[in-house]
């Protein structure tokens, strides 16, 4: 087998994740990528080493006696990697928008990629809206955040990874003596005629707007005009107060005193949530946070859609193509 000038390590690891699992499904799950992505950069490796790596049969998959004296080799090159990696990551934590405190997703993701991650130190921001927090991330400013991807302006996603993570139900905020709140849900139907606000005017989250603007269409809901943004509880308390409109939310976001919570049904309305991250960042607390994500959404079945789920179809492409 001849040796190349030079060997991409990325390629080296799908090599040894499918080796080590012997299932090209399960290799692809363990790395965050598409199936036909692993095959194709196990192939680009066998090309440029000159020689088969694996046997491949609609049964199993086994190494071939190449396969079998590369592997050590591969493993001491990634763990090397990984050392170097481990070491350049100590000298910085990794930085993770939250977007608000009160939301639950990206929290409990964030707790439990420490619990994985003991030895290092992922510490959380609050960019309100992942439109602002993309362009920190691109800057260099943020490691990470969490949104719904498919809002995002082409030129934002096309310098950023993202991982599905969640449909996560949609929810009203509602003035505890508003008509609606003494219904423990509320059916999309009953909004009709009410003015709803969901951010319109706010720099930092137009793509939950423009998710907003996609809901009420034809439903007879309107969106609340641009205002300015209310800032702490006290002050949403107030404006809430005096305008009485519902606010657009999800089902794990804390009401402020004085307002109750309650799930849109009737069509669920989901809101799409992906975690992002700037295309060829290398931290390994990144791996973790990846690696959380995965396995919150796998024991609390968050990438289900539900079969009476609403969702734009720009999103339904985004969540089922990562």
């Amino acid at each position: 087998m001849p040796a190349p000038a030079h060997l991409d390590p990325r390629l080296l690891r799908a090599f040894v994740t499918v080796a080590e699992e012997l299932h090209f499904t399960r290799a692809a799950m363990r790395l965050y990528v598409a199936q036909q992505a692993l095959s194709r950069d196990v192939r680009r490796l066998e090309r440029e080493l000159g020689g088969e790596l694996f046997v491949r049969t609609t049964r199993q998959v086994t190494l071939t006696a190449d396969g079998e004296r590369l592997l050590p080799y591969a493993r001491r090159v990634l763990q090397a990697q990984d050392d170097l990696l481990a070491a350049a990551g100590q000298a910085r934590p990794l930085l993770v928008d939250l977007n608000s405190p009160g939301l639950e997703t990206p929290r409990r993701v964030l707790h439990r990629a420490r619990e994985l991650a003991p030895g290092h130190e992922l510490m959380a921001r609050y960019e309100s809206g992942l439109t602002w927090a993309a362009g920190e991330v691109l800057a260099g400013r943020l490691d990470a955040s969490f949104g719904r991807f498919a809002g995002l302006a082409p030129a934002l996603r096309a310098g950023l990874g993202q991982q599905p993570v969640r449909y996560e139900p949609m929810a009203l905020v509602l003035h505890e003596e508003h008509r609606l709140a003494s219904l423990a849900e509320v059916p999309l139907a009953a909004l009709a005629g009410e003015t709803v606000y969901a951010g319109a005017g706010n720099v930092r989250t137009p793509e939950w707007t423009e998710l907003a603007r996609s809901l009420f269409e034809g439903r007879g809901i309107a969106l609340a005009p641009p205002a300015p943004l209310a800032v702490g509880q006290e002050e949403l308390q107030r404006v809430m107060a005096r305008t009485r409109h519902p606010i657009l939310a999800v089902v794990g976001f804390p009401p402020p005193p004085t307002t109750v919570l309650r799930p849109l049904v009737d069509p669920v309305p989901l809101s799409p949530v992906s975690l992002v991250w700037r295309k060829g960042l290398v931290h390994p607390a990144l791996v973790e946070l990846r690696r959380a994500a995965s396995l919150l959404a796998a024991e609390e079945g968050w990438l289900r859609r539900p079969p009476a789920g609403w969702i734009p179809a720009s999103d339904s492409v985004v969540m089922t193509s990562a």
